[in-house]
């Protein structure tokens, strides 16, 4: 989700502009706009045009009407939000606020929020939950794996996501360089969100890369660039899965500390620390996790996002209602993507963990 605008402030009025770039972006859409909120964006309605046609004899002129799709920029109240998640579609319903030259105020329209597609969103209260699922999806660490013959470039917040790979085997050095640069361009933004930056490779090519990065950047009076080149880091890797490698290095990870990736890996070495030496400060488990909620024992909840995308609504309103509950109680909470580092460890327990304020043993036969 791309935040290209906002102006919010925590139970205050406030509106946003908002491109949903992933699959993903709907569900957490979907979880942030509401019955009362005001959304604005463009769409296409089929207009009737009136006619005139005469007999082939021309004696006598018939009245037809003709339909053409034109473009109009339409403003809702909204009183109805619908989200199907087996196709991937969210909509909303309300009814026009502004008066429009081919539409007029009051009329009831359904509007489907597409990706790619920027719309505004206005709300009268932006309380924390909505503001937080707001900012979930915002990657503000980015991981640069070169290696001979390729290179990857992911974005890692909420989830992971490979967002560009680049093959060298064709392609000279600075042809090479070249193409990773445009990619960092494109993919890493640190005027939306993105704090730090870790380039990792076996060998030199990583200190070759940053060298490049910034001479580029100089040339090109890329002034977004230069002036992060403290947020630019490097680190040694090998040849296997250097994303696990770099995300899972304790060094890194204290470079990269204020970032929600580090905050979610944390999070669950924490948990998995717990589980071999004081398991009766964790638990696993649907079961186990609400039992523990009930009696306010969660200090935090891990959790994958798959539990709340779930196709019955009832059990996604259910772990939705778990983690506010978590939250009220004073505890944190942490959503994983399957797709994030972590997230693929949750899934093999459950995909729903917790780890607890005080001992609880009796939990141990509920798993």
């Amino acid at each position: 989700m791309k935040i290209v605008q906002q102006n919010i402030a925590l139970n205050q009025p406030g509106s946003v502009k908002i491109i949903l770039e992933e699959q993903d972006d709907l569900w957490l859409a979907y979880n942030i706009i509401a019955k009362g909120d005001t959304i604005v964006t463009d769409t296409t309605r089929k207009v009737a045009h009136n006619k005139r046609s005469s007999d082939m004899d021309g004696s006598r002129l018939k009245k037809r009407k003709d339909l053409s799709r034109v473009k109009i920029k339409l403003e809702i109240k909204i009183t109805e939000v619908d989200y199907e998640r087996d196709s991937s579609v969210l909509r909303v319903r309300g009814r026009s606020l502004v008066a429009n030259e081919l539409m007029p105020p009051g009329s009831f329209h359904t509007l489907e929020i597409e990706r790619n597609k920027e719309f505004d969103l206005t709300k009268k209260v932006w309380d924390s939950d909505v503001i937080d699922t707001l900012h979930a999806s915002a990657a503000d660490l980015a991981v640069m794996i070169l290696q001979q013959g390729s290179a990857q470039v992911f974005l890692v917040g909420h989830r992971t996501t490979l967002c560009a790979k680049i093959d060298a085997n064709k392609a000279g050095t600075n042809k090479f360089y070249e193409k990773v640069f445009q990619a960092f361009v494109k993919h890493v933004d640190f005027d939306n969100g993105v704090r730090c930056v870790v380039i990792g490779s076996p060998g030199s090519m990583k200190e070759e890369f940053r060298t490049y990065l910034f001479e580029e950047a100089r040339r090109l009076k890329m002034k977004s660039i230069e002036d992060n080149k403290s947020r630019v880091m490097t680190v040694n890797i090998g040849n296997k899965d250097g994303l696990k490698e770099i995300l899972n290095d304790d060094e890194v990870m204290g470079l990269v500390k204020d970032t929600k990736a580090s905050a979610e890996i944390k999070a669950y070495k924490d948990f998995s620390d717990l589980l071999s030496t004081d398991s009766d400060r964790v638990c696993y488990g649907a079961k186990s996790v609400e039992i523990a909620n009930e009696m306010m024992g969660i200090r935090t909840l891990l959790i994958i996002d798959d539990l709340l995308k779930s196709r019955e609504i009832t059990l996604r309103q259910k772990y939705m209602e778990l983690v506010k509950s978590v939250k009220k109680a004073g505890g944190k909470a942490f959503v994983y993507s399957p797709m994030h580092v972590s997230g693929e460890q949750l899934a093999q327990f459950t995909g729903i963990a917790a780890i607890l304020r005080y001992p609880m043993p009796d939990l141990d036969d509920t798993y």
